[in-house]
């Protein structure tokens, strides 16, 4: 992080000695996409003109781009607890997160009506040359899906279906706003733990991530056509991670014994 606020300043002296001025637009993370987007802004430095003018500025947007999006990536969770600049005390972490922003594709540039530039830069979150592969722990083994939990009540049966291609957990209607992180878990309501990153394989989970979110089931594609849909009762974990009733978690623990779509990370929050 220290390294990134002293580049930080060592571009804003740059500019100020140019003369070119670097104008920040508006950033946003697409939880749904897995992306983050950042357009960088730059205008030419007074005196200048033509193609110097040009390069000038497009040179001014790519310092603003990626110092936003350095801004950017330092604050996003991992998992609950965890954001990006916490596990940069990491040397290497620190080390792969550099290079995965310096990765970040151009998407888009173009020359404004006043003769300054802009570039627009884009980081998946998972998949080749995302974020996950700089921050995310790779388990030391994986682990098997709990069983259903015991009901207190022997009358208590579940009728197990098959044939979900998904999940989907609705958090909409909750007082709280459910907080995306990169590595959330479902709990039941005894807080136990039915759904995690342990449980998938860390090459999909890479590539993949764990859940989808969206909001409303036109883009919950990632659950497929016949997802089981199940409402949350409440977040915990500064309101990372969704918690479902024991009976509900019990009934997807047991539909996923025979449709394996946990196993797929077929999961999606609706937020």
């Amino acid at each position: 992080m220290r390294n990134f606020k002293f580049l930080g300043m060592l571009l804003a002296a740059l500019l100020l000695l140019t003369g070119i001025r670097a104008e920040a637009a508006p950033n946003n993370i697409d939880w749904h996409k897995n992306v983050i987007t950042v357009t960088g802004m730059g205008v030419p430095a007074k005196g200048t003109s033509g193609a110097q003018a040009r390069i000038m500025a497009r040179r001014a947007a790519l310092v603003d781009a990626y110092r936003q999006l350095a801004e950017i990536v330092e604050g996003v969770y991992i998992d609950a607890e965890t954001t990006v600049t916490q596990a940069m005390a990491n040397d290497v972490v620190k080390a792969r997160v550099q290079g995965v922003i310096k990765g970040a594709q151009i998407i888009d540039e173009n020359i404004t009506s006043d003769g300054g530039y802009e570039v627009t830069v884009q980081l998946p979150l998972f998949g080749a040359g995302g974020l996950s592969e700089a921050v995310l722990e790779r388990p030391e083994r994986i682990e098997p899906f709990p069983p259903p939990k015991p009901s207190p009540s022997a009358t208590v049966t579940i009728t197990v279906r098959g044939g979900y291609t998904g999940l989907v957990i609705d958090c909409r209607h909750l007082r709280k706003h459910i907080n995306p992180v990169m590595s959330p878990v479902i709990k039941n309501a005894d807080h136990d733990k039915i759904y995690g990153y342990k449980n998938i394989d860390p090459d999909f989970v890479n590539e993949y991530g764990m859940v989808s979110y969206a909001r409303n089931m036109n883009e919950a594609e990632r659950a497929g056509t016949n997802p089981l849909i199940v409402t949350a009762i409440d977040l915990t974990d500064h309101n990372a991670n969704p918690i479902v009733s024991v009976k509900d978690a019990n009934l997807i623990l047991s539909e996923n014994e025979v449709s394996h779509f946990l196993d797929d990370a077929a999961v999606v929050f609706l937020y």
